[in-house]
Order: C-alpha cells, then sequence, then structure tokens
C-alpha cells in the first residue's frame, strides 16, 4: 500500500529535542551536573581572598582592583542572551562542555603576568559562566522534567558549595603550593577539567542519539513525529518574564552587595576585623541550606507567592538588622541573609523550569532573566561604595538596600504566579 505526503512521518534535526534523552546512566549524568555546578562559582569566590596580593602585585588603585570582581558578574549579563542560540545550533551537551573548557582557559589567562591578561581572564570567565548559567536549568528541565525544582536545588546548593570550597581554600592552597597567588587561582582549572572528563560521555551519548535520528529519518520509519520545540514569542514583552527577571536581578544585587562589603560594615561599626571575616563565612555556609531546601518547597506547590515574598522578607529583616544594631546582631543577620540568599538563588533558577513547559523554553527565560539579573547584580557594589564614600557610611546604603527588598517582594508576588510562559 502506498505511503502517501500526508502520511509520511515528519522528522527534524533540530536540537534541544523536547523529551528527555536519557543520555547516560543517571548516575553518571548527576555527577556529571554536579561538578559542572561546582564550577560555576569556585574561580569566582577563589578571588576574594587573594585581590590585596594582586592589588599590590601590578600596583592597582582600588577601583580597578574592584573591577576584578565586578567584570565577570557584567560579563554573565552580557553572555546570557546568546546562549539559547547556541543551544539550538550544537545542542546543550555539547555547549556545556565548550564553556566548562572555555571557563578553565579563563582561569589560565586570569594567572598571566599582565595586566590586559588578568581582565580578559575575568571577561572569559563571565561569559562562560553566563553560557552554563543559561544552559543548566534547560537541561534539568529536560533530564528531569518530574522533579526538576528538586534538582534546582541540588545543583544550585552544589554552585555554593564550591563557592565555599573555594574562598576556604585558596589561601591555603597558596602556601601548599608555594607560587603566590597564581598558582592558588590557575589550580581551579583542573576542576573545569576534571567536569570536562566527567561530561564527555553526555556528549558522545547526544552525538549517537542525533544520528540514530537522522537514520530514522532517512529510511522513513513509522513513528511518532519529532518536532524542534518553538522559542517563546514575545518573551522580552512578557510581565511574567519582567517579573522572573526583576526578582531574580535585584536580589542579585543584594548579594553581591553584601560580598563585597558586609564585613567592612561591620567593621566599619567597631567589629574586629577577623570575626567580621568568621560571621561572613558563617552567613555563607548557611546559604547552602537555603539554596537546597527552598526549591523543594517550590517543587511542591502550586503558587509560589508566599515562598518569594517570604525570601524578600528575610532579606529585609536581615540589612535592618545590620542597620539597626550591626555589631550585637551580626551573628543573627548572618543566618537571616543566608537563608534569605541562598533560598532567593534557588528559588530564582526554579521558577525558570516551573514557569516554562520545554527545555527550549527554560533556555530562553534563563537567558533574559540572567541578562537582566546580572548586569543589575554588577551595578550593587560598585554603586554601594560609591554611595558609602559620597555620604560618609552606610545607612543610605543599607536603607536603600530595604527598598529594593520591597520591590523584591512585589516582584516576587506576580513571578510565582501557578502559570507558564
Amino acid at each position: 500500500m502506498a505511503v502517501t505526503r500526508a502520511q509520511q512521518p515528519v522528522v527534524t534535526t533540530s536540537l534541544p529535542l523536547p523529551v528527555r534523552s536519557r543520555l547516560a546512566h543517571p548516575a553518571l549524568l548527576l555527577t556529571g551536573i554536579l561538578l559542572v555546578a561546582l564550577n560555576m562559582r569556585a574561580c569566582l569566590a577563589a578571588v576574594s581572598p587573594m585581590v590585596g596580593e594582586i592589588q599590590r602585585s601590578f600596583g592597582l588603585s582600588a577601583t580597578a582592583s574592584g573591577l576584578i570582581t565586578t567584570v565577570p558578574v557584567l560579563f554573565q549579563g552580557v553572555g546570557a542572551p546568546l546562549t539559547p542560540r547556541l543551544t539550538r545550533r550544537f545542542g546543550t551537551e555539547r555547549v556545556v562542555l565548550g564553556a566548562v573548557l572555555v571557563l578553565g582557559a579563563g582561569v589560565l589567562l586570569r594567572v598571566l603576568p599582565s595586566v590586559a591578561a588578568l581582565y580578559a581572564g575575568c571577561v572569559v570567565i563571565g561569559v562562560a559562566i553566563a553560557v552554563l548559567n543559561v544552559s543548566m536549568p534547560g537541561l534539568v528541565k529536560r533530564e528531569f522534567p518530574d522533579r526538576a525544582a528538586a534538582m534546582t536545588g541540588v545543583y544550585s546548593t552544589t554552585m555554593l558549595v564550591g563557592a565555599t570550597m573555594a574562598a576556604g581554600l585558596s589561601v591555603p592552597l597558596e602556601h601548599a603550593l608555594g607560587g603566590g597567588w597564581e598558582a592558588s587561582l590557575g589550580a581551579w582549572s583542573l576542576l573545569a577539567l576534571v567536569a570536562a572528563v566527567a561530561w564527555l560521555p553526555q556528549v558522545l551519548r547526544a552525538r549517537a542519539a542525533r544520528d540514530g535520528a537522522g537514520a530514522v529519518g532517512a529510511l522513513g520509519a513509522a513513528g511518532p513525529p519529532v518536532t524542534a520545540v518553538r522559542p517563546i514569542q514575545g518573551i522580552w514583552r512578557s510581565p511574567l518574564a519582567w517579573q522572573i527577571s526583576l526578582f531574580m536581578g535585584i536580589s542579585s544585587l543584594l548579594v553581591y552587595t553584601l560580598v563585597a562589603w558586609m564585613p567592612t560594615v561591620l567593621a566599619d561599626h567597631g567589629m574586629d576585623r577577623g570575626e567580621a571575616g568568621l560571621v561572613f563565612a558563617f552567613s555563607n555556609l548557611v546559604q547552602v541550606a537555603g539554596a537546597f531546601l527552598v526549591p523543594l518547597f517550590a517543587g511542591r506547590m502550586t503558587s509560589q507567592r508566599a515562598l518569594a515574598v517570604s525570601m524578600a522578607l528575610l532579606n529585609a529583616v536581615g540589612i535592618a538588622v545590620l542597620l539597626i544594631a550591626p555589631v550585637p546582631g551580626a551573628w543573627v543577620a548572618a543566618v537571616i541573609l543566608g537563608v534569605a540568599q541562598g533560598g532567593s538563588l534557588g528559588l530564582g533558577l526554579a521558577f525558570i523550569v516551573l514557569r516554562t513547559d520545554s527545555a527550549a523554553g527554560a533556555a530562553q527565560l534563563g537567558g533574559m532573566s540572567q541578562a537582566v539579573g546580572y548586569l543589575v547584580a554588577a551595578a550593587g557594589p560598585v554603586g554601594a561604595g560609591a554611595l558609602r564614600q559620597a555620604t560618609g557610611g552606610w545607612t543610605t546604603v543599607l536603607v536603600l538596600m530595604l527598598v529594593l527588598a520591597g520591590v523584591v517582594a512585589v516582584a516576587g508576588w506576580g513571578a510565582g504566579r501557578a502559570r507558564t510562559l
């Protein structure tokens, strides 16, 4: 019996496919995701304890030294919108592998004996992290469709574990390797190489899956049609997409501002600098719990409005404690802000998978929200420092942060609605 044109199966080869690919053994896939996630903040956190040494090594001003941490954040925002196009053209697996290798190269470039190489490495690192930031939510959405929010919590927690580990090990690594700050920071390229090796099986299996799909299409085999996922139309005009982007952006601004200045705020109010550093480290440790638990709760809720507003309120309470009683309330503020900041990160990433219907949609929303988010966040540390210099104190900065926490609550109320793009 002849097969009419209308009866022939429709097969396209556009990637990523909107179904779970089952690329490699689940344990191997999970290992690859976690190793990639470890790299996504480690190389940023590792540089913070070394900024003073880098400044002395190159004779940099305070402003130029601040750019070492600001430039990667800025270029995370610049690079994010490009990622969905890359994943559609090359496939998520190859894009992730390429980004991890580029990240390792950026880490090595940053430690070459040149100021130009230092900042060029910061740019490369920022772009590579941007690609990973956008690719990973879509990949989690595709590979774990029934547990996307929970898996988001796992990999966002792993990112923070990587950051905490890197911040704590940078100075011991410098002493152990005996090569100054260059050897300590350069050593983190090995973590990227390990992640790339662990991720390689996913790329190989993805290639085999594409070849198999192409063979089926060439033979005209019977079966359900495989169609490409179309992008979300008009995403930049969507109020929901903007609410998610603002929730992520302003929450990140609060985080990066406190990352840059919280120890200084405490020290300027009379706390010993060593204790101020311990308070800050403890707050970072508490973030791990928030990043893990909040996405788990989000995945079990139809609407996440109350959860989003709760994170904003906790941010406001922690900032208020720093404003009213910075030294007596420092440890209390560290706990509250740790839960709020880690929870906001996890919830923002969970919104990307909960508010979309496909891996391609998650990548597209991730590109927009993280482009807006990191461009906004990059202004926080610089703006806070300029405002502190202009006013001679931290009161105005903290009051403005309280106002921004209110904006986060409003954006989170909209982002938490039980609807999809």
